[in-house]
């Protein structure tokens, strides 16, 4: 195989999955390090509620662009292909591996694909947006995202206000919607030669999982996680607080609702979040899948391609 592209690999899939437990095989056969994709793992503020590799798995190899990012401030497409090539830089300087894990494939695919180099938002039109949403709610804006560009609506959920105002915004400002932006703009893919490996499951078979691990997140103090970010940051609208977990939690520190009742949205949510995400990848090109589990078939593919590549 000759390329004159560095290598990477790409381990990638709905939440839940085992990616992290796959990274770490393929580094114990190799020197590796593994760089976060998921825009929620960023978060400092919330490792066990957006199920950051732990103490274990971070001391197995090193772990890059994990729980850095406070929760007001605002992660984005543009600000993590600039992050994750500086830290593929970095690792391939050192003469390891950059495995890249997590689940936002809008990330991965920017890295990969190129970044729309969408113009700057006049700060009239970002306020003007950022005012619909707190009077009316994301889900209006959402509704009407289905009709102008439904492509992307079908990927963003109802209720995030992040992406929806986002899309609002570029659409009013540029004239053009957020797919063609993604897909019809001119813009430079990262100078990688990516292996995609992908966790393949059914969304019945991952949906008691998913429960499972959402009721020992809860048993492990994510309330008290909830309540310790809360005393950091209590604006309800920072983007920490919009992610899936957080921001049903933060419903309960808000006596909005009942412990009860927060669990089983979380749930509700994450296996929808994890529908959304089967679908993305599905639609994604050359990736080889693996089920959750065959990490050591997954570790056996990665040195085969290594050696093929050199």
């Amino acid at each position: 195989m000759m390329n004159r592209k560095p290598p990477i690999v790409c381990l990638l899939g709905p939440t839940g999955t085992g990616k992290t437990a796959a990274a770490i095989a393929v580094a114990k056969r190799m020197s590796a390090s593994v760089i976060n994709f998921d825009s929620r793992q960023v978060y400092r503020d919330f490792p066990l509620i957006t199920a950051q590799p732990d103490a274990d798995e971070q001391a197995a190899c090193p772990h890059l662009l994990y729980g850095f990012l406070g929760t007001e401030e605002k992660m984005t497409a543009a600000r993590f292909v600039e992050m994750a090539v500086e830290k593929i830089e970095e690792v391939r300087a050192q003469d390891r591996l950059p495995i890249l894990v997590g689940g936002t494939g809008m990330y991965l695919r920017s890295l990969l694909s190129g970044i729309a180099p969408i113009p700057e938002i006049p700060v009239e039109i970002r306020q003007q947006v950022l005012d619909r949403i707190k009077a009316e709610g994301p889900q209006v804006l959402h509704a009407e995202l289905t009709k102008t560009d439904p492509d992307y609506a079908a990927k963003i959920h109802p209720n995030d206000t992040q992406r929806n105002a986002r899309a609002a915004e570029v659409l009013l400002a540029t004239g053009k919607n957020m797919t063609w932006w993604h897909s019809e703009s001119e813009h430079a893919p990262a100078p990688y030669l990516a292996l995609k490996i992908g966790m393949k499951i059914d969304l019945n078979e991952l949906t008691p999982h998913l429960a499972k691990r959402i009721g020992m997140m809860l048993e492990q103090g994510a309330v008290d996680e909830a309540v310790a970010a809360y005393a950091r940051c209590s604006d309800p609208e920072a983007p920490g607080w919009t992610g899936i977990g957080c921001a049903e939690l933060l419903a309960f520190l808000r006596d909005e609702l009942p412990l009860d009742a927060v669990r089983d949205m979380w749930i509700k949510n994450t296996r929808a979040y994890a529908k959304r995400q089967i679908t993305w990848f599905k639609k994604e090109s050359d990736i080889h899948w693996f089920s959750p589990g065959e990490n050591d078939a997954i570790a056996d593919f990665v040195e085969q391609w290594l050696t093929e590549f050199k």
